[in-house]
């Protein structure tokens, strides 16, 4: 088959049995994930119904060129799809035994729902008669072409697709039944008719002038028609919003593209000897070695993971009668794949008339419980290493275990169960709808999105939501698995949930209990259970298999994790999670709350005295909080950052100030009052700036406030010196913020070495306590081998050194317009979520360098929001810094992420 750029591959068996596949594992970029691994399952001779794979390439030239095919692209399905009919010995749309067609599409990563499916391609009002003459099952035969109209009206020409359950309803209505599978053949004859009418309504002949006969707008009975419309459409699936949504969340890049698989159908849906299942090969909840999953008798897949029909579990599949020899054979097949891929595998399959085929299979979803045990077990029984089960843990995963749990000390009562479909606990108010999540989101309220069953248009919502509660589907439905892949809480199948969307509200069956939109409600994912009210959370403890993973994963890294803490508290949190020291002590953050006065005091008084006395008070305390914190980390490096913003944000707003006096004068109030406020308000103002970020703070508010940095200094020495004589280790450093020039650093540096000489000559201990600075100035990287003549160690301020990079105000531009110049593409990543490799690591990558050369024992680290992202992990690993600092919560995912950039660079 001619085609100098080969955008399509066969795969599966010829006529006479011989396996003609042309892809395998090793293929995903090419024939996307499903397509590659429909070629490996085929080249190990497991059974897979063929077809052929048009390549991810095809599809993003297809979209670049503004949704026009490339040359002799179609001529080259064309091939296929005749050579497909030869090796299955049936034509597609044959008026005597057709050939159906299923079309699916297939990314290079794994993203379950996201894109499009059309099932029993092929028929038309010609073939339905063969397939009729061939099963001898009118029913099945009506029942395949009214689910083709269907999924073909609703993916490829995107009419509502409430537009065809309306008219399924009412005729179980008029029929007086209650099920789909209640209706007979006539009656199933007679909704095709009825959604080919539908069809010609809804559909444009403006836009399908080739759709349009007689006149009218008519369902394409042209086979070629059909599948060149659906391939058309699976390709633009690749940019629908929830796909986009997915892989912006997910960090997938946009053009790779999706691979689109014709493959021969095969039916789950032909008896009680038919049947269609979605498995994975271990539980992908918990990680436990056990077959997971559900099936449904007598369906098609789609049925399983919308959630419609209430699923069977998969391992009473090799139970029921006429199904033994599949169900026995499938769990074979489990262990078969498992051992192949030497993964936890999730399994699509259908067994037809007591034969079992397999549709697909991947690395299955899982939650990060289950990716330890998992990948620990798999250690255990030979089939990885250490090194492997190191890298199979996403660090994102890790938030998953730091969800919150019920207390398991609170009293509450349950008022409806389900099934646990993904760990952790949640509460919010009961939301009804995708879009009023989101909107209540952004409004600062948290919320739990509540619906029958989800579907891939949900998405915004799921993300936003605390947890989700469906009261339908298996736990392989759609909520089930978005849920689990993205760590949000999740039960489904709540049968006792009787929702009314368009009331927004959820009868809880057998009780007079209604939750209305706005209630709050609690939910457990971990049990599947569901509480009206709120139930206090907890956080869970790092033991167990994450303890594991990480022990094994600190084996591997080179880069040292530390955490920004600012209080005792997070100081011992960050100690348990492993960090190894304090690579950001905020100052600042101590000056809050009942402090502020004493500040406040400092900065607006003009008696001398009086701002001794508040100079006096912040030193006590200061004294106390450095004390708690190093005796907190005994043993291990604490950089304590001097003070750092301007000393305007310390003080009252001085527009609210403004009002209030405002409020005072229409109120009557006396002039001496007026007059204090008044001059309070000067005073104030004489502190405000232009540019504040870069004006009186760091370095400078030290130089022309030394009072300041003195004070700060001469606590960090005293509360080092107590502990000491205590028989304590305490091990703080000095950070010196927003230095520019080297001549800065030494002025401050030898005040500060002053003042620790004085400290350790009136207690008379040895004080050694290093001294460094925060780069966060593109000048001071540019410079930093002069600074680092004057500096013990470095640390990058990642998240002022892109501001000052960009000349971005992150306050602003986040919400104004870096979510264009990412839509735009002007941008590949938010810079303040992960550092810009082309600009702002680079100037980190020569502040190491350089400060290197200055001063060859000198320690770097970074300190920003970026020390805890795993990608710039993975970057600052390879530029060389010694270690990241991060929040206490993401030092097991700093650990991990270290591990995996080590291993990667290796």
């Amino acid at each position: 088959m001619s085609d100098s750029v080969k955008r399509v591959y066969a795969f599966g068996n010829d006529a006479n049995g011989k396996n003609v596949t042309e892809g395998n594992t090793d293929m995903k970029a090419i024939l996307g994930g499903k397509g590659a691994n429909l070629a490996e399952m085929a080249n190990i001779g497991l059974p897979v119904p063929p077809g052929f794979t048009i390549t991810c390439q095809t599809c993003m030239e297809y979209a670049n060129a503004g949704n026009v095919w490339p040359e002799g692209a179609l001529d080259t399905i064309a091939e296929y799809r005749a050579d497909l009919e030869e090796r299955m010995g049936k034509k597609i749309g044959d008026a005597k035994d057709p050939l159906l067609v299923s079309v699916r599409s297939g990314a290079p990563m794994s993203m379950p729902g996201m894109m499009d499916t059309v099932l029993n391609l092929g028929l038309n009002d010609e073939s339905i008669n063969g397939l009729i003459a061939q099963t001898e099952n009118p029913r099945f035969a009506w029942d395949s072409y009214r689910r083709f109209i269907q999924m073909f009206s609703n993916v490829v020409m995107g009419l509502d697709g409430d537009l065809f359950e309306n008219a399924i309803i009412a005729m179980k209505n008029d029929r007086g039944v209650s099920s789909d599978t209640d209706l007979v053949a006539e009656d199933l004859q007679e909704l095709v008719d009825v959604f080919k009418g539908i069809f010609s309504q809804n559909v444009s002949a403006e836009d399908y002038p080739t759709l349009v006969v007689d006149g009218t707008v008519q369902f394409p009975q042209d086979p070629m028609i059909q599948l060149q419309l659906a391939i058309e459409a699976v390709f633009g699936s690749w940019n629908n919003p929830r796909a986009v949504l997915y892989r912006k969340k997910n960090k997938i890049a946009d053009d790779l593209g999706t691979a689109v698989n014709v493959q021969s159908m095969v039916f789950g849906n032909k008896g009680n000897t038919s049947a269609t299942g979605v498995a994975f090969t271990r539980n992908p909840a918990n990680g436990e070695k056990e077959f997971y999953g559900d099936y449904l008798v007598n369906a098609q897949g789609e049925d399983v993971v919308a959630g419609i029909r209430n699923t069977s579990p998969i391992a009473e599949l090799k139970n029921v009668d006429g199904l033994e020899e599949a169900g026995k054979q499938l769990e074979d097949i489990f262990v078969i794949l498992e051992n192949h891929f030497r993964d936890m595998c999730d399994i699509e399959f259908t067994i037809e008339q007591g034969k079992l085929w397999m549709l697909q299979t991947r690395a299955g979803k899982r939650t990060a419980a289950a990716a330890l045990h998992i990948a620990i077990q798999m250690v255990e029984e030979g089939l990885i290493d250490k090194r492997e089960a190191v890298m199979r843990v996403e660090p994102e995963q890790l938030d998953q275990l730091l969800h919150p749990q019920f207390d398991k000390n609170a009293k509450y009562d349950v008022v409806a169960r389900g099934l646990n479909a993904s760990p952790g606990a949640a509460v919010g108010e009961a939301m009804f709808s995708a879009a009023d999540v989101v909107a209540a989101k952004e409004a600062g309220r948290k919320c739990v999105l509540v619906r029958w069953e989800t579907n891939p248009d949900d998405l915004a919502g799921m993300i936003a939501a605390e947890g989700i509660l469906t009261s339908h589907g298996g736990k392989t439905s759609h909520a089930a698995v978005i849920a689990r892949g993205m760590g949000v809480p999740c039960v489904c199948g709540v049968e006792a949930l009787k929702i009314d969307a368009e009331k927004k509200e959820a009868q809880i069956a057998g009780s007079d209990l209604v939750i209305r939109e706005g209630d709050l409600i609690s939910l457990d994912g971990t049990t599947g259970i569901v509480v009206l009210g709120a139930v206090d959370l907890v956080k869970p403890e790092l033991t167990g298999d994450l303890d594991t993973i990480l022990e094994w994963a600190d084996e591997f890294r080179r880069l040292g994790v530390r955490a920004n803490a600012d209080n005792p508290e997070d100081a011992k949190l960050s100690r348990e999670f492993g960090a190894q020291g304090i690579g950001l002590c905020r100052t600042e953050h101590m000056f809050l709350g009942d402090r502020k006065q004493i500040i406040q005091t400092y900065i607006l008084n003009d008696d001398e005295l009086n701002r001794e006395r508040a100079a006096e008070q912040l030193y006590e305390v200061q004294v106390g909080d450095f004390y708690e914190m190093l005796k907190a980390m005994d043993g291990l490096p604490m950089i304590v950052r001097l003070l750092d913003p301007p000393l305007h944000e310390f003080l009252d707003n001085p527009r609210e100030l403004e009002v209030e006096i405002a409020r005072l004068e229409a109120g009557g109030a006396s002039a001496s009052d007026l007059a204090e406020k008044r001059e309070l308000l000067e005073k104030i103002d004489g502190f405000v700036e232009q540019n504040p970020m870069l004006g009186m703070r760091g370095v400078r508010l030290g130089i022309m406030y030394p009072q300041l940095p003195e004070l700060q200094i001469r606590a960090i020495a005293s509360a080092m010196a107590k502990l000491k004589k205590e028989g304590l280790d305490p091990k703080p450093e000095i950070m010196i913020p927003l230095v520019s020039t080297v001549n800065e650093l030494s002025l401050m540096r030898g005040k500060a070495e002053g003042v620790i000489a004085e400290v350790a000559q009136e207690a008379g201990v040895e004080l050694e306590i290093p001294i460094g600075t925060m780069i966060e100035l593109p000048r001071a990287a540019l410079t930093a081998d002069e600074i680092a003549t004057k500096a013990d160690f470095f640390s990058f301020g990642t998240n002022d050194l892109t501001q000052t990079t960009f000349g971005f105000s992150r306050d602003d531009v986040e919400g104004e317009f870096i979510p264009t110049y990412l839509s735009e593409h002007l941008l590949p990543v938010n810079p303040f979520a992960t550092v810009d490799e082309g600009g702002v690591a680079k100037l980190v990558g020569m502040g190491v360098e350089l400060g290197h050369e200055g001063n060859p024992d000198i320690v770097c680290g970074v300190c920003g929001e970026h020390g805890g992202d795993p990608d710039s992990i993975h970057t600052f690993n390879r530029i060389g810094v010694d270690y990241v600092s991060c929040s206490p919560y993401r030092v097991p995912v700093a650990r991990l992420a270290a591990a995996q950039a080590s291993i990667k660079e290796d």
